[in-house]
């Protein structure tokens, strides 16, 4: 199955030049079930990355551009009158695709942000009082501006909890930008074709959940956890959902390196992306890559087991 992986990220690797590591924790984060938030300034790649994951894995792809005039409906779906029927039909909206790139989240209202919770949550959306089931597999990308822009509505600590990882992709390397103005980086997720199906990426999820934790591993998570909680930097710490997330995120990791079992290093490769945007600091200062810098230093002043 490693090998699938390895294609996945190889082909993806052609448009996102020199990102790998983040090309991988994506692909972790989707093998997980979960759902990812990428935060960045713009022109990065970010919503390339997302078309050309969905291309690859040959899943269903729909992009929701987020501003402050839309509207939940415009996300789940509205009924409208039939006059062949004589009654209304509900046409679904954007949200019933496997992969959604909701890019720039942050730009639209509270009200609008949190009629994806359900979604995310528990793959499945309530409207005009029928609940209707998401496809498998369902996999949101959320794409974030940094939080000093204008006209940015910040996602509230219960919305940013339902991600399970949150990355960056950051500047390119020199070498690999002077490539991208040579033209090496010139192709477009559209010239992509899918190298796993949907059902093989369905059948890795399931493979996820049968990775092994030992005890050892599974006290080292939780020495980690605790640590957050008695943090003196930190006013909030990572929650049990936190910890099923780190531990998630680890399996995949696991997996997609051809490994049945997870390895301390599983744990200390995801801690940041999945549990730095859990955390509060006590002091508001420091901001995001504060709390980073928090959870860097306790995974690396914890022992690690043998």
């Amino acid at each position: 199955m490693s090998e699938h992986i390895d294609s996945v990220v190889n082909q993806v690797g052609k448009v996102i030049l020199g990102k790998e590591h983040q090309i991988r924790l994506a692909i972790a984060c989707i093998l997980a079930r979960g759902h990812l938030l990428i935060e960045d300034i713009p022109g990065v790649g970010k919503t390339t990355l997302a078309h050309a994951l969905a291309i690859t894995l040959g899943l269903q792809f729909q992009r929701i551009q987020f501003t402050s005039d839309l509207l939940p409906a415009d996300i789940l779906g509205v009924s409208i009158f039939d006059r062949d029927t004589s009654g209304f039909r509900f046409h679904p909206g954007p949200i019933f695709a496997q992969v959604i790139l909701a890019d720039e989240v942050n730009r639209a209202t509270p009200k609008t942000q949190s009629a994806l919770l359900e979604a995310m949550e528990e793959q499945q959306v309530t409207a005009e009082g029928e609940t209707r089931a998401l496809p498998e597999p369902f996999f949101v990308i959320a794409t974030q501006n940094p939080s000093h822009q204008i006209g940015t509505f910040p996602l509230p600590e219960s919305q940013l909890d339902r991600f399970l990882l949150r990355i960056r992709i950051g500047y390119p390397e020199a070498a690999d930008e002077k490539a991208i103005l040579r033209g090496a980086g010139a192709l477009v997720p559209e010239s992509l074709a899918p190298v796993v199906t949907a059902s093989d990426v369905v059948n890795l999820q399931d493979q996820v959940d049968r990775v092994r934790a030992d005890e050892s591993v599974l006290d080292y998570l939780m020495a980690l956890v605790e640590a957050t909680r008695r943090s003196p930097l930190l006013r909030l710490g990572v929650s049990p959902r936190g910890s099923l997330a780190l531990l998630r995120a680890a399996r995949a990791r696991a997996l997609a390196d051809g490994r049945e079992f997870l390895v301390p290093d599983d744990l200390k490769a995801l801690a940041v992306p999945a549990l730095a945007h859990r955390v509060i600091l006590r002091a508001a200062a420091g901001g995001e890559t504060g709390a980073e810098s928090v959870i860097s230093a306790l995974t690396d002043s914890l022992p690690v087991p043998r």
